[in-house]
C-alpha cells in the first residue's frame, strides 16, 4: 500500500480544519450543537495521525473515495441544510 504524500496530507489536514471551523459554528451559534459535534467527530477523519490510530486499532485505513464521499455529505450538510452563511453572519454581528 502506498504512503499518501505530503501534499495529500496536508489537504486533508486542512479540510479537517474547516470541517472543525464549520462544527464549532454550529456548536455555539447554530440551533443545533448536536450536528455541531457530529461535525466535529467526522473532522478526525481527515487528520493523518488520527488516521494512522484508526489503522492500527482496526487494521483498515479509510478509504480515499469514503472520505471524499464523506466531504461532499459534510459540505452539503453545512452549507445547505445547516445554513452555514446565515450562521456566520448571526456570529459576526454579535462579536
Amino acid at each position: 500500500m502506498n504512503d499518501q504524500s505530503v501534499g495529500w496530507k496536508f489537504f486533508n489536514a486542512f479540510f479537517g480544519v474547516i470541517v472543525i471551523g464549520i462544527g464549532l459554528v454550529n456548536v455555539f451559534w447554530g440551533n443545533d450543537p448536536g450536528f455541531g459535534v457530529f461535525l466535529l467527530v467526522l473532522s478526525c477523519a481527515y487528520f493523518p495521525p488520527l488516521q494512522a490510530l484508526f489503522k492500527d486499532k482496526t487494521g483498515r485505513s479509510i478509504p480515499g473515495l469514503v472520505k471524499f464521499l464523506l466531504g461532499i455529505f459534510i459540505l452539503w450538510a453545512a452549507l445547505g441544510v445547516g445554513e452555514l452563511f446565515p450562521k456566520v453572519n448571526l456570529m459576526l454581528n454579535g462579536l
